[in-house]
């Protein structure tokens, strides 16, 4: 059989094992000695294909024992025989169990032929299976790869650039060191650095695009924020004339005054224009996606702290670009283009410092800041420097703050601002007083000093209301003829702006509490502006008595007025009404009220000096008194008369009283100037008597003006003349000398000069002294009056 003969061939090979051979020998030499079971070495032996080998130890063996089982059998015969017997026995055995191994062995070559045949087939077609499965897993390894490199295609041409690194990932991840195709490894090898590349050029094109149109948003960006903060700070100028006119109707009504708290639903409006959806798609379109977009591909690509880099330094250079200020056009018409450029690149960069994943860091951006407001505050003193127009410099301050208010809301600090606009408040009111000097010439020069004549309650209420000048609650009927004339509403409008317009600068400038401030240049636009103004109309182009009278009218309404500014500069600046008035000063045109009644006074003297010629026809050596007084009492009573009617019409009472009782005062020197004048060298009693009533017929008049002023005004009115009363009731006084008595001299004589009494009193002659004639009374006794006034002059001169 095919399978002895290769067991056969496998012998030699043993044979040539003299050193196994016997020790397989001594193992079953010891193995029969010890009396153990042979069958392992049986086995063994079939096992390996030698059986002749264990015959051969067997045979060995008993032949090595043959001496031996001599001498057993020499000792012991018949266990000799029986264990040949035995022997023999088992040889039979042995050749037995040899047949039959031969046997079985025939048997199973027989079955193991074709079972070795199919396992051969096996073998073969499990090899080919095996190959089969691996050209399939390499296809499919390939497909997987095409697909992803379709993907990752399909992803560039769509510029789903992030999606098509991902694909790139992963064929460098599970494919690049599996691809069986030694061309498709060559390709992809060749081809992912070349579409890396290609994406970080598409990006930084992107991201450059996004560069120069964020330039543009940022500007719409920064004016629709500050218009928003605009509107907003309108919002609350609104709610403060609301709360300012209850106030002041509370302040001037008994009646109860209902308050309501309106509820107003504002949202975050800067953050609702720069809100949105991926990054921030805000109204504006203001959209962060391509630098996000671009951020997250570069730390993709791994070169996130290359980008961070460029991105700050391009942004460093638009905001450097950004502060170049137009030499061409003027900084007027283009300050908010410069600030809202600015505002709308910070808002953008809050932005994306909240939500860029850390692109850019918050040093950075304090960094950035403060540059930009070094910039900001050098380019502003260098424009404020050359401003020559408060409304410019107010436009500039106004927008800027508005700047300021805005990107606090952001964090980002505006003190430095506000210090700049604070440097240059005593400027802006300089600027504004110089503006104010000339619009108050402008409106006093257009002036005629005539009364101003309203036809329709608007006019009334934007001329008398609008500056609280009214004298009556009481709306008047129309047509109005005002006592003021057209200066007085201009003046007001006037000052109202400077008040306006300074609040407006103080305002929103970092300072809670300025109204000292705006209290301050106040006054010194009424005391030096204002009340300048006025002094040069009323020295230079006061003509007559009507336009002296109408300035000395205008003067006291301009007292009203001052009461107004002061109020209406308080509540702009916030400060309750009683805090204002606790800290009024004396009217700050006092200068020029003086001078108008002054100037109406010296004309009214005038007029007044025209008719006291008249007493150059008084008989001062008159035989009988005058019955209705001289001439010229009853003309300047007259004039005095049609002078109170037209006056009170215009003038108020107080400066009516102020004016009459200087006339009064003023006629009262020149009838006591008269007596001391050279023209009347000698005068009598009955001349006297005249005298006092003239003096008792002013002094009538003075308290017929009692219904209109006062009991008391028309007394202190009285008191004018007390010089002219006094002189004349000295002069009739039976004794004269009680003028030496201090205590009868404080009490009737207080207002006498006694140089002037010594010098009138020489000129009073009896009747018995007249220059020419006698009436038989020459020879008479010296009357005791004629002795006491003797003695009076010679006392006085002794005196003197």
């Amino acid at each position: 059989m095919n399978s002895t003969k290769t067991r056969r061939k496998v012998v030699p090979a043993a044979e040539n094992g003299d050193t196994a051979e016997k020790q397989d020998q001594l193992l079953l030499s010891a193995a029969i000695c010890n009396g153990e079971d042979l069958g392992s070495f049986v086995r063994k032996a079939f096992a390996s294909g030698k059986p002749e080998t264990l015959l051969h130890h067997l045979k060995r063996f008993s032949k090595s024992k043959e001496s031996e089982i001599e001498d057993v059998c020499r000792a012991h015969y018949q266990d000799f025989i029986t264990a040949v017997d035995d022997l023999r026995s088992l040889l039979s055995d042995v050749d037995s169990l040899k047949s039959s191994l031969s046997i079985s062995n025939s048997k199973l070559q027989n079955v193991a032929v074709p079972l070795l045949t199919s396992l051969d087939s096996y073998v073969e077609a499990r090899n080919k299976c095996s190959n089969l499965t691996h050209a399939i897993n390499s296809l499919n390894t390939c497909v997987r790869l095409m697909e992803l490199c379709s993907r990752a295609n399909s992803h560039l041409g769509e510029n789903n650039f992030y999606m098509a690194l991902k694909c790139l990932d992963s064929i460098e991840m599970d494919f690049q060191d599996k691809v069986p195709s030694s061309t498709l490894k060559r390709m992809v090898e060749k081809q992912i650095p070349a579409i890396r590349a290609h994406i970080e050029r598409q990006l930084n094109k992107e991201f450059g695009d996004w560069l120069v149109e964020i330039r543009t948003v940022s500007r719409n960006l920064g004016q629709l924020a500050i218009g928003q903060a605009s509107a907003a700070r309108q919002r609350e100028e609104e709610l403060r004339i609301k709360q300012r006119q209850a106030e002041e109707q509370s302040r001037l009504s008994l009646r109860d005054c209902v308050y309501a708290l309106e509820e107003e639903e504002e949202g975050d409006e800067i953050d609702g224009v720069i809100d949105g959806n991926n990054g921030g798609n805000g109204i504006l379109g203001f959209d962060l996606t391509p630098l996000y977009r671009a951020y997250h591909i570069h730390q993709t690509l791994g070169f996130e702290d290359r980008f961070r880099q460029y991105y700050f330094e391009n942004r460093k250079l638009q905001l450097t670009s950004d502060f170049q200020v137009s030499s061409m056009t003027p900084f007027l018409e283009s300050h908010q283009t410069f600030f809202a450029q600015i505002a709308g690149f910070f808002i953008v960069e809050d932005r994306v410092l909240r939500t860029g994943g850390g692109l850019i860091k918050k040093m950075e951006v304090e960094n950035l800041w403060d540059t930009a407001v070094i910039k900001m505050c050098s380019v502003l003193e260098d424009q404020f420097s050359r401003m020559q127009t408060a409304n410019h410099l107010l436009l500039i301050k106004d927008y800027v703050s508005l700047l300021g208010v805005t990107l606090r809301r952001f964090g980002y600090p505006i003190d430095a601002l506000l210090d700049v606009l604070s440097k240059h408040r005593d400027k802006y009111h300089e600027l504004l007083l110089s503006d104010c000097r000339k619009q108050f010439a402008e409106a006093l020069a257009a002036d005629k000093f005539e009364q101003m004549y309203m036809k329709k309650e608007y006019e009334y209420s934007m001329n008398v209301l609008s500056f609280q000048i009214q004298t009556s609650n009481i709306m008047p009927a129309f047509p109005y003829v005002a006592p003021f004339s057209s200066t007085v509403p201009d003046c007001c409008r006037i000052v109202r702006s400077f008040i306006e317009d300074s609040v407006s600068f103080m305002s929103y400038g970092g300072q809670l509490e300025f109204y000292d401030v705006v209290k301050k240049y106040l006054d010194r636009l009424l005391t030096e502006v204002l009340d300048g103004a006025l002094l040069k109309v009323i020295n230079s182009s006061i003509g007559g008595v009507t336009q002296a009278m109408q300035m000395a009218a205008n003067m006291a309404v301009f007292e009203r007025a001052c009461d107004f500014f002061f109020r209406h500069a308080a509540q702009l600046s916030g400060i309750p009404l009683r805090i204002a008035e606790r800290g009024r000063r004396q009217f700050p045109l006092i200068k020029a009220r003086d001078a108008a009644e002054e100037t109406l006074s010296g004309l009214l003297k005038q007029k007044v000096d025209g008719f006291l010629t008249l007493i150059e026809n008084v008989n001062w050596m008159a035989d009988e008194p005058p019955q209705g007084g001289n001439e010229y009492s009853n003309e300047v009573i007259i004039f005095l008369e049609t002078l109170v009617s037209t006056a009170q019409q215009i003038l108020p009472v107080q400066v009516l009283k102020r004016i009459m009782q200087d006339v009064l005062s003023h006629i009262s020197e020149m009838i006591i100037g008269s007596l001391l004048g050279e023209s009347v060298k000698r005068f009598n009693v009955n001349a006297i008597m005249g005298l006092d009533v003239d003096v008792r017929l002013l002094e009538s008049f003075a308290e017929n003006q009692a219904p209109l002023l006062s009991e008391t005004d028309a007394s202190q009115l009285k008191s004018a003349l007390i010089e002219s009363r006094q002189m004349v009731n000295l002069l009739l006084s039976n004794h004269p000398e009680n003028f030496l008595n201090p205590v009868i001299r404080e009490r009737s004589y207080s207002a006498l000069d006694y140089r002037k009494v010594v010098t009138i009193s020489e000129k009073l002659r009896d009747q018995s002294d007249r220059l020419f004639g006698s009436f038989g009374t020459r020879g008479a006794k010296q009357n005791p009056k004629k002795k006491s006034l003797d003695t009076l002059i010679k006392r006085l001169k002794d005196v003197n």
